[in-house]
């Protein structure tokens, strides 16, 4: 709203359109914000206050009665991606499972050395995507899975790996544009590319 105080909100949202914040410290501060802003239509925003020092797992099982009865996604809020969350989404309701777990490939913060058998220097590539593909921290769940937490969970820990273990947990491969905001040296990366207009995870207009 033109000539308005309170801060604008635009994005595209596939289908989400209710979000809960599960907030802990600063959780006022966000409050403050989310009461402020002004959010597109029909995009309804919630905190709920989760306790400072509640584990993952815990904060979604404290939301538990906001949550019941509805497929929902998860996100730890400090990774950002271009991530299609349409094909997440989708993804997720055609395997038919309880979970999915969005996993990347990151690159790691060092470079590399290419040895040969005698231990000779072949070369060096500079910081090399993973090998592996590790848990990105996008997630979407059906209802059932709200039975595997406890307010002590730790998401990373027991229920996704009882989830896996019943074999009802899919990964979405997520081969695009993934980092995570840990670091003072993530933060600097992280507003350098959005100051400098080239922040691949700003798809709206």
């Amino acid at each position: 709203m033109e000539g308005s105080d309170r801060p604008q909100v635009r994005a595209e949202i596939p289908g989400l359109g209710r979000f809960l914040l599960l907030t802990g410290y600063l959780g006022e501060m966000i409050e403050r914000f989310v009461t402020a802003a002004e959010w597109p239509e029909p995009v309804e925003v919630e905190c709920v206050d989760t306790g400072l020092d509640t584990p993952t797992g815990g904060r979604i099982a404290l939301a538990r009665e906001r949550l019941a009865g509805q497929a929902f996604c998860v996100t730890y809020s400090d990774g950002v991606a271009d991530l299609d969350l349409a094909a997440l989404v989708a993804f997720h309701r055609g395997h038919g499972e309880l979970g999915t777990v969005t996993v990347v490939r990151p690159r790691t913060q060092f470079g590399v050395a290419e040895l040969d058998s005698e231990d000779r220097v072949l070369g060096f590539e500079e910081k090399p995507r993973l090998e592996h593909w590790v848990n990105g921290g996008f997630f979407c769940f059906e209802p059932g899975f709200l039975d595997y937490l406890t307010p002590d969970s730790v998401l990373e820990q027991e229920p996704l790996r009882q989830l896996a273990a019943a074999e009802q947990l899919h990964a979405f491969r997520h081969t695009g544009f993934w980092e995570c905001m840990d670091t003072y040296k993530d933060a600097t990366l992280l507003n350098d590319l959005w100051a400098t207009g080239a922040a691949p995870w700003k798809l709206w207009e």
